[in-house]
């Protein structure tokens, strides 16, 4: 069965992996094509793609927006959106806007750390990420690194999780921002790991209404229960199943989750013909 992989991060955002690497390892796990989806940044695709060309592997271009719903200032959604024009100017501006505000985020995240008597080198952290798409991932590993914790999850448990000393959130988009900004680009916006924002049918049908068109029903944290009921939500709403493994290349000494999830190569022909009628 040929299968692809709708989820995947470099290291312009907070993946571990190069965009040549992500590709090297996609044609390695024998994945038929695979969706670049960093956290507001683009600058993966065209590598990727170019690099691409040395296998029979197609490369989706894709980003992932963060969302926070109204009712909770504690739950974030993330959106992803596929088959985007990358190269246009005004939705750049928009994602360098939001890298601006990463950065001043990690600042406020450092002064919080040394408050704690947690030194991080913050112009090495900031040069470890490709134009300053930074999150919290890279200051779990730079904590790894320094020994400040045993294990990436210690991290965000003791430091930078919801809640914790350290947290600072993040600039977000609301739920219509982030849809029309992908929809302004000809994409397709998408549900993440529905799994972890605590989805229900009454949050799925608001989203709808604002221009959702798909949800990642396939997702490395989905038990089958998950899979089964976000199938349903799917079914009912009348939008694309995508799925992928959510790799961030290889984590706290395990192997990336490329490819593990089996996700068929048909959900991406469905998301062609829905792209192709787009355009017509």
């Amino acid at each position: 069965m040929r299968c692809v992989d709708l989820h995947v991060h470099t290291n312009y955002s907070d993946g571990t992996f190069t965009p040549e690497k992500v590709v090297d390892y996609a044609a390695k796990v024998k994945l038929s094509a695979i969706a670049i989806t960093d956290h507001d940044i683009t600058d993966a695709i065209p590598i990727a793609q170019e690099h691409a060309k040395k296998y029979d592997l197609e490369v989706v271009p894709g980003v992932e927006l963060s969302v926070e719903m109204p009712t909770r200032n504690d739950l974030e959604l993330h959106i992803l959106g596929y088959y985007i024009n990358y190269q246009d100017n005004s939705f750049q501006e928009r994602l360098s806007f939001f890298r601006q505000k990463r950065q001043e985020r990690a600042q406020l995240m450092l002064e919080k750390l040394r408050d704690l008597k947690v030194f991080l080198d913050g112009k090495k952290l900031l040069e470890s990420t490709n134009n300053n798409a930074i999150g919290r991932l890279h200051f779990a590993q730079a904590l790894l690194e320094e020994g400040y914790v045993n294990n990436i999850q210690e991290a965000f448990q003791r430091f930078i999780g919801y809640g914790k000393p350290a947290y600072v959130p993040k600039a977000r988009l609301t739920p219509e921002q982030a849809m029309k900004m992908i929809l302004q680009i000809d994409g397709i916006p998408v549900l993440a790991h529905p799994y972890f924002a605590e989805i229900n049918r009454d949050m799925i049908a608001h989203l709808v209404g604002l221009g959702l068109k798909g949800i990642e029903v396939y997702h490395s944290r989905h038990s089958k229960s998950d899979m089964n009921r976000f199938n349903q939500f799917a079914s009912e709403f009348n939008l694309l199943v995508t799925g992928g493994s959510d790799c961030h290349g290889e984590i706290d000494k395990n192997d990336a989750l490329m490819g593990n999830m089996q996700v068929p190569y048909e959900v991406l022909e469905k998301m062609k013909e829905y792209k192709t009628k787009l355009q017509v």
